[in-house]
């Protein structure tokens, strides 16, 4: 089935030196961009890729993963680079990935931020092709793939391959769900984000999500649960930790959010 769309949809992938959100850095990313075709005619589909130089060793377990080596992007540009291009060319379009909410998006918004680039994820609607899969039947991309494409998935953990696969199975997904008994998957890029939604973060980590009455509450710690201006009223301390603590720059930026509000 078709994706029904009002405006393009970006479907990403990249590759890392590790899966510390925080420390590690992208090696390669590579997009396809899907906007909407004219009346009766397929969607447009663009790709690419990028190597991007990480300016730091890439460890040899990552490296046996994704196979992307130091030589292979020693003449590649920063993040820094490219940031502003990407960001453009993101613009403006809905995201969609495997596993994006909880890993990619949050390691992109990251590199975006470190750059200077402001770039505001949370004003897309969010597709996770992976939360839809868990929710329908609990596999990996590659097992996601030969399930709904019938295909085998070759050149697995490349960033191009993966994204291409993610495109193809949210378009098999549509059509195996279409007439799903118990809630059928609807083709509309707001619905999908809702539905293949983790949960309502305020931080792309997840350090912060939003309660049942839209507060913000802290996920994780002794104050799992709290409020976050409750506690950073008792405990002014608590900020000044989570700020020089190992937490993501988006994190930091949305707790003094939180505590600027409170003036």
């Amino acid at each position: 089935m078709q994706l029904n769309l009002k405006r393009p949809l970006v479907f990403f992938d990249i590759e890392s030196t590790g899966l510390n959100i925080v420390t590690d850095r992208i090696v390669e990313i590579s997009i396809v961009k899907v906007s909407p075709g004219a009346p009766g005619c397929p969607n447009d589909v663009e790709v690419k890729t990028r190597r991007i130089n990480p300016g730091m060793p890439i460890p040899p377990e990552a490296q046996a993963v994704h196979g992307i080596s130091d030589d292979d992007v020693k003449d590649c540009p920063k993040f820094s680079q490219i940031a502003k291009s990407l960001a453009q060319m993101l613009q403006g379009c809905d995201i969609a990935g495997y596993n994006s909410n909880k890993y990619d998006i949050p390691l992109l918004a990251e590199e975006f931020l470190r750059s200077g680039v402001d770039f505001d994820f949370r004003k897309r609607n969010l597709v996770d092709v992976q939360n839809i899969f868990h929710k329908k039947e609990q596999r990996t991309l590659k097992a996601a793939y030969k399930f709904y494409c019938g295909q085998n998935l070759d050149n697995a953990h490349s960033a191009e391959a993966d994204t291409m696969a993610t495109f193809e199975v949210l378009e098999a997904q549509l059509d195996r769900y279409a007439n799903d008994e118990e809630e059928p998957l609807k083709n509309d890029v707001e619905y999908l984000a809702k539905y293949s939604a983790n949960s309502r973060f305020v931080d792309y980590a997840g350090r912060m999500i939003l309660d049942e009455n839209d507060e913000p509450v802290f996920n994780f710690g002794k104050h799992k649960g709290r409020p976050v201006k409750e506690v950073l009223s008792r405990e002014p301390s608590y900020y000044n930790w989570m700020m020089e603590g190992d937490f993501t720059l988006d994190t930091k930026q949305q707790l003094s959010q939180i505590k600027l509000s409170m003036r």
